[in-house]
């Protein structure tokens, strides 16, 4: 069990992508999913890859910090390729198990989702990698805005959001001294699967009882410095738009721009 999990830590720094504003950041990385889902084709996947790699580039983050970001997400990504890998059925038959079939529709299909998954978290933990959370929660309620007046609890969500990437990081240390602690009491977790699934309650139970605890705490704390929610909020640093800003949304329209080209026109 590896602690060293970084999805949704801030890395300090003062490259461009570390300077722009956060909302720009929050809604670049929206735009930048909704350009992966519509990427059809390899190539057209392999322009979103050099897009991301030239944005931890430009932030100067090391590809060991991106992958360690990633490393505690990538069951999500084998499991999303390896039900396209048995799903998807086209063109020659490689393995025949009966039920289970994988032809070369299906293994394409498992690659193509696979990268996508990865560039599309790649791309999603660089905006963790380079925001403070309070500045992401700050640009979530800026965006939620707008719907309040249909009811919709802004400042509420943003600080639910803010919370739970703060927590994410304590979730996986705590993940990582109750492993280590049932194992220096004996249990054995890593031996066959079936036992594996049974024990896996004794690393359950006490992670989701510190949680708990963790969570009941932070609420205390909240009520006893009288938080009201968003009402009355001023900001120390004001969010502002920089012309810096405008070039990273240009930057992004030329990303779709050759998506869409690769993707629809060629």
């Amino acid at each position: 069990m590896n602690p060293g999990f970084s999805f949704g830590s801030y890395v300090s720094g003062t490259s461009c992508v570390h300077r722009l504003d956060p909302r720009t950041k929050l809604i670049a990385g929206c735009a930048f999913i909704v350009v992966l889902l519509c990427a059809k084709t390899a190539a057209a996947l392999a322009a979103c890859a050099a897009f991301t790699a030239l944005c931890y580039a430009l932030a100067q983050i090391p590809p060991s910090k991106a992958a360690r970001s990633l490393a505690p997400l990538m069951a999500i990504v084998v499991i999303v390729a390896v039900l396209n890998l048995f799903v998807t059925q086209g063109g020659q038959v490689l393995v025949d198990w009966g039920i289970l079939r994988i032809s070369e529709a299906g293994v394409q299909t498992c690659l193509f989702m696979g990268a996508r998954l990865t560039i599309m978290m790649l791309g999603m933990s660089l905006i963790t990698l380079t925001t403070m959370t309070i500045d992401l929660t700050e640009a979530f309620e800026w965006v939620l805005k707008p719907f309040a007046r249909f009811g919709v609890p802004a400042h509420e969500l943003g600080m639910i959001m803010g919370i739970a990437l703060r927590f994410m990081p304590q979730f996986a240390n705590e993940l990582a001294v109750v492993y280590h602690a049932q194992v220096s009491r004996g249990a054995r977790l890593s031996n066959s699967p079936a036992r594996g699934v049974h024990m896996l309650t004794s690393l359950m139970v006490p992670l989701f009882t510190s949680v708990f605890r963790h969570a009941e705490t932070l609420s205390a704390a909240m009520d006893a410095r009288c938080y009201h929610g968003g009402e009355g909020r001023t900001h120390l640093h004001p969010l502002r738009f920089a012309p810096r800003d405008g070039a990273a949304a240009a930057f992004m329209a030329v990303l779709a721009g050759c998506v869409a080209a690769i993707s629809y026109l060629l």
